[in-house]
């Protein structure tokens, strides 16, 4: 069976009336499938920003227990919070490049960085010839997103002028696509082939270096696209990452919190700031403790909806920063008073239905998740 542990106390704010508990062993199985699919390509994993705010900490070591070897963060403070909870074969890659004076910290670590210009290169050539040996980085080339990454001109300059590579070990070129969870976008199918033009064209200075160039959706577009690394994110997290298309993934979050009033009322009264949702017929009103400074954006006002007792129900007038009002109406008395449990993401409320609901992707929403839950982490990896 499963484990449960109990977060620290800081996961566990004194009071607190809502729980999201999060599943490692979901995300382990998600990254199999990933894996799996992908094969005979390798699998990394996308744990920036916290693990999509789910908690790095507990969610990498979750993945290399599985198998990830590869994990990918977008800034260097990321990559050294948790370059110490992962063992030495674990490769951490940071995707925001060398920031000026750091390719010490980042060579001191045993951190990768992901060179996005001439400019990197040449922090991170000096610092490998100042150590006398080659340092190992990956490249980024641009083929379309038009953000950071190698241009075409940048690309050109290196073909002309391979010395430029002096002093790094170049072990992964990757590219970044813009519109893979469109699968009636032909962007995709073009940065693929130039991915593999410019790969064919670097120089390789006598060495072998991998590709990678598919994200979640990226996975799902088939072998064409897998090279030899992929790096899941979303998908990792129990995201759709293709809207309309299904895939086996597991959900990995549930957000539950505990109904703290009840009032009824009647016509012509209205719920909530503005007054923008007026009732039309005799009311319970439950109010719970999650408000847009917990991640539940305002959009889904009038908008979302919640679960009790099995029941579809709908979120009443604007949310506010610490509150929000949902219609119980509906629900028998003694399962909507205060103290009973409402489900707000969980079972057919998964993180896409929620973040359409709030006008978002659920990228955002996860990584908006507020501090003032208490979080579970549960699953033998925890």
């Amino acid at each position: 069976m499963p484990t449960t542990i109990e977060p620290a106390c800081s996961e566990a704010p004194i009071g607190a009336t809502t729980r999201l508990t999060i599943d490692l062993d979901a995300i382990a199985a998600n990254w199999r499938f990933l894996a799996e699919t992908a094969a005979p390509a390798l699998a990394g994993a996308a744990v920036k920003a916290d693990a999509y705010g789910l908690g790095a900490a507990r969610v990498a070591p979750a993945l290399y227990a599985a198998g990830c070897r590869h994990f990918f963060v977008a800034h260097l403070g990321e990559a050294l919070s948790l370059r110490p909870r992962l063992a030495p074969d674990a490769v951490v890659y940071v995707l925001h490049g060398v920031p000026p004076g750091t390719a010490g910290e980042f060579a001191a670590a045993g951190i990768t960085p992901i060179l996005n210009s001439l400019g990197d290169m040449a922090a991170w050539s000096a610092a490998g010839k100042a150590a006398d040996r080659r340092l190992p980085a990956a490249l980024h080339i641009d083929t379309g997103m038009c953000r950071t990454g190698l241009s075409d001109a940048e690309v050109a300059t290196l073909i002309a002028e391979p010395e430029r590579l002096d002093g790094i070990e170049l072990r992964l070129v990757i590219s970044h696509l813009s519109c893979a969870d469109d699968p009636a976008n032909p962007m995709t199918a073009r940065q693929r082939q130039r991915f593999l033009d410019i790969t064919a064209r670097l120089p390789t200075t006598g060495q072998k270096f991998r590709r990678a160039l598919a994200n979640s959706a990226g996975v799902l577009w088939g072998a064409d696209y897998h090279f030899d690394l992929v790096r899941p994110g979303i998908a990792l997290y129990g995201g759709n990452p293709i809207p309309g298309r299904t895939a086996p993934l597991t959900p990995v979050v549930r957000l539950e919190t505990d109904i703290l009033q009840v009032r009824e009322i009647d016509p012509p009264e209205a719920v909530g700031y503005g007054a923008v949702h007026k009732v039309t017929r005799h009311t319970r009103v439950a109010t719970v403790a999650v408000g847009y400074a917990d991640g539940y954006l305002r959009a889904a006002g009038n908008r979302g909806m919640a679960l009790v007792a099995g029941q579809d129900i709908p979120i009443l007038g604007r949310i506010s920063m610490d509150l929000m009002t949902i219609d119980v109406t509906d629900v028998p008395p003694a399962l909507s008073r205060p103290g009973m449990p409402i489900t707000l993401i969980g079972d057919r409320l998964t993180i896409d239905r929620v973040a359409a609901a709030m006008d978002t992707v659920s990228y955002e929403l996860l990584t908006r998740l507020g501090r003032r839950f208490a979080r579970h982490y549960r699953g033998s990896a925890a």
